[in-house]
């Protein structure tokens, strides 16, 4: 695997540390710019928003750019809105600065991904793109509860300064060892954007969606049900965060190793009722613990797959493939954590958030369970098995016939 993508994964860790640490600094945000719990947690739906314009937007206008200038231009400008949001007193401002800093973001993982997947053999490009979401996971396990303590001694903004520090090394690495070539003059942006009137992209889209909008319907409140639900001291939340993170990277690796491909329905059945389960438990520590890590490795072993699901059924697109996985987790992401202030909101109890994400799970049952072809042939175990990768299903325009061929 060239050193290179592992710089990659660096900078999708300071990108993801970002992306997540929002859900363990709400206290103190709320408290500081003096606004509800409930706009705090928006802030994670800004980011959402970010990610869900920005990736086909900047995946469409970087296709013709030199990859090295597209990846320092994204890395560069996520550092300058962090000290920005850093600085800001202004709570629409750091509403503002999450969006652009997820815009730009998304920008980099398109870029990133297209250029990982492009530097290896067919054969190892799902492990380069495990790469990448490791990245993700391990911001989860490390990043975020690291965030969440020196928020809780130093305070929140000290948060955004060290994200953007985080960022500098990979900056710099970037601008060394990046490829100086362009993604490719004869991009077609329109013709890849044809992709999406495919049917099992499209459903593979609406499932990583529905996936994600659980994930996060939780994870953001996360913070506060420990606070607030199970009375735990502050110092008790980047405890809970790492241990979701933990449960994420080890889903993640399992997923990969495991090449499940006929347990799709069954694991989301399982995702939906440990929802249910913890919304009925939260207010104990004990299951609280133990059920953040058995949904976070849930919640990611089944994302994560569902990311390289979407990019194999859109291969025919392969400079805007990451960013339709992108916009399909992102709209959950935003999706979820907006439902999930609605009900709490509603109810007074932020255990609604909970169960935002069981409804959110069983929904994805019914849209897994919709049509047998997608359970058997494993949306799930075709994302994460590198033998079952070789394999690419297509489907007809009626989406009635399958034909298997080799090799992608």
């Amino acid at each position: 695997m060239p050193v290179f993508i592992y710089v990659l994964g660096l900078a999708v860790f300071a990108q993801g540390t970002s992306e997540f640490m929002v859900s363990g600094l709400v206290p103190g945000i709320a408290r500081d710019l003096s606004v509800s719990v409930g706009a705090a947690a928006s802030l994670t739906s800004a980011y959402a928003i970010g990610m869900i314009v920005g990736a086909p937007v900047m995946a469409a206008l970087s296709a013709r750019w030199p990859r090295r200038r597209a990846l320092a231009t994204f890395l560069a400008a996520f550092v300058v809105v962090h000290v920005i949001g850093a600085v800001t007193t202004d709570f629409m401002v750091l509403f503002a600065t999450r969006a652009l800093a997820a815009i730009v973001n998304a920008g980099f993982l398109a870029v990133a991904m297209s250029v990982a997947t492009g530097m290896v053999a067919p054969e190892k490009q799902g492990r380069a793109t495990a790469v990448l979401v490791s990245g993700v996971t391990l911001s989860c396990v490390a990043g975020v509860p690291a965030g969440a303590l020196l928020g809780d001694v130093a305070g929140w903004r000290s948060v955004f300064w060290a994200v953007g520090a985080l960022c500098l090394p990979a900056l710099a690495l970037v601008f060394r060892s990046a490829p100086a070539d362009a993604a490719g003059k004869d991009v077609s942006v329109r013709q890849e954007a044809r992709a999406l009137r495919s049917r099992p992209v499209r459903r593979a889209m609406v499932l990583a969606a529905v996936v994600n909008g659980a994930t996060f319907a939780t994870f953001a409140y996360l913070a506060v049900i420990a606070t607030d639900v199970a009375h735990l001291p502050e110092r008790a939340v980047p405890g809970l965060l790492a241990a979701f993170g933990a449960g994420a990277f080890a889903g993640v690796v399992a997923a990969g190793r495991s090449g499940v491909r006929r347990g799709l329905v069954l694991a989301v059945c399982v995702l939906a009722g440990g929802w249910a389960a913890l919304a009925l438990t939260s207010a104990h520590a004990v299951p609280l613990f133990t059920l953040a890590v058995v949904q976070g490795g849930l919640s990611f072993g089944i994302g994560s797959a569902l990311i390289s699901r979407v990019m194999h059924t859109a291969s025919d697109a392969p400079s805007l493939n990451g960013s339709f996985a992108t916009v399909a987790l992102n709209v959950g992401a935003f999706a979820g954590p907006l439902l999930a202030g609605i009900a709490s909101e509603t109810t007074g109890d932020h255990r609604s958030a909970i169960w935002v994400s069981a409804v959110l799970a069983a929904l994805a049952i019914v849209a897994v369970g919709r049509r047998r072809p997608l359970s058997l042939d494993g949306a799930l175990g075709d994302a994460v098995d590198e033998a079952a990768l070789e394999r690419e299903v297509h489907r007809d325009d009626r989406g009635d016939h399958y034909q298997a061929r080799g090799g992608q």
